[in-house]
């Protein structure tokens, strides 16, 4: 309920804005209109006329644009033409008109709705409640209607928004496959260099391990001398259980049966309680991901940790993991000294499997810090 009141609160002050916008937008549409007209009699100074309205029409698309992803939620790409600009903005005042008649509606059935509190409380003789009555009910009726009304123009102005802002049908197909055979390959190379990595592992650690407990063995069964032979059982028996303890950390960073048994939230705890540093995990999702976003969103979270441990020595991390408009998203912001360099091979990895989910990875690190590592994940 009060995710709902907050989203209707943010979308009833983006209509507002958009009312006011717009006040801006009608004097500036008939001017274009003008414009237009006297670039019609006029061809010779066609260039040196439209160039001053293209960008303040441009200008102005870009504060609407702000405004809907900030109030709104809606997300505009910034890739459309001056004159797709000119043309969304001769079409927008009208839906902003809308808005402020809508947030006008929600006011005054707001203060017809409560009529009745103060007619009664300040009002000594009331000589028609009936009146009070139904004017109360007429005032909630209207506030239901325009709260209705509030989600209506904001699917009007996001569909106005995508017919003449965003590409055409032909350029978002073509975008879209561009952008699944770049995924495609994205997938292919990160498990190529998981398997790599793995392979790395297993060769610098678990084999060195394991090739050092078989030479104790062998010393200690050549051995005539008691006391050595024991020493060297001690010594491949502490081989043994550090061989495990690395075998164990491979599989655990090959995949958590953590996230499989108990979900993401328990892997995400098993992580801050393996780092040696202090990790607060912040766990605002209500309900559980999908099984190949959760699992992104483990490796993000475990890849961001890892390599502030092991480069920026901070003090302290902080885990947040939440939903906003269909998106999983997740911050790992740490308080070491920065520099992290976004193309290196452990948050390339990461991009690459974030990409793959259609997904976006944004790394921000000034030398001196803090990190923050942020992904934005689509769930259905």
């Amino acid at each position: 309920m009060r995710d709902i009141a907050r989203r209707g609160t943010r979308r009833g002050v983006g209509l507002l804005t958009g009312a006011a916008t717009a006040a801006v937008e009608v004097p500036f549409t008939i001017l274009a209109a003008l414009v237009l007209a006297l670039v019609a009699a006029w061809p010779t100074g066609r260039s040196a006329v439209l160039r001053p309205v293209l960008a303040c029409a441009r200008t102005m698309t870009e504060l609407e644009r702000a405004r809907l992803k900030a109030w709104l939620g809606l997300r505009v790409p910034p890739a459309y033409e001056d004159v797709q600009a000119l043309r969304y903005l001769s079409c927008r005042w009208a839906l902003g008109v809308l808005g402020g008649v809508v947030m006008l509606s929600v006011a005054t059935g707001l203060a017809y709705g409560t009529v009745w509190i103060y007619g009664w409380l300040l009002l000594d003789d009331v000589r028609s409640p009936w009146s009070l009555v139904f004017s109360s009910l007429g005032g909630l009726f209207l506030l239901f209607l325009a709260t209705q009304g509030i989600g209506g123009v904001t699917e009007l102005e996001r569909q106005l928004a995508r017919r003449l802002l965003g590409p055409r049908h032909e350029d978002e197909l073509e975008r879209r496959i561009a952008e699944l055979s770049a995924s495609r390959a994205a997938v292919v190379d990160a498990v190529h260099d998981e398997r790599r990595r793995i392979e790395r592992d297993l060769h610098d650690g678990v084999q060195q391990r394991l090739v050092a407990l078989g030479m104790l063995i062998g010393r200690a069964r050549r051995s005539q001398d008691t006391d050595r032979v024991d020493r060297l059982l001690r010594q491949a028996h502490e081989e043994s259980r550090q061989a495990l303890d690395e075998l164990r950390e491979v599989a655990w960073r090959i995949y958590p049966t953590t996230l499989d048994e108990a979900g993401l939230r328990a892997a995400l705890e098993t992580v801050a309680e393996r780092a040696p540093v202090p990790v607060r995990v912040e766990y605002d999702l209500t309900e559980e991901p999908d099984q190949a976003v959760a699992t992104v969103a483990y490796f993000v979270v475990c890849e961001a940790v890892t390599n502030a441990v092991k480069h920026a020595a901070p003090s302290r991390i902080a885990v947040a993991v939440g939903r906003d408009e269909g998106m999983v998203c997740v911050s790992v912001e740490d308080d070491g000294c920065g520099g992290a360099n976004a193309s290196g091979s452990g948050l390339f990895g990461l991009a690459r499997r974030v990409a793959a989910l259609d997904g976006i990875l944004g790394v921000t690190s000034p030398p001196g810090g803090p990190t923050l590592v942020t992904a934005e994940l689509p769930c259905a």
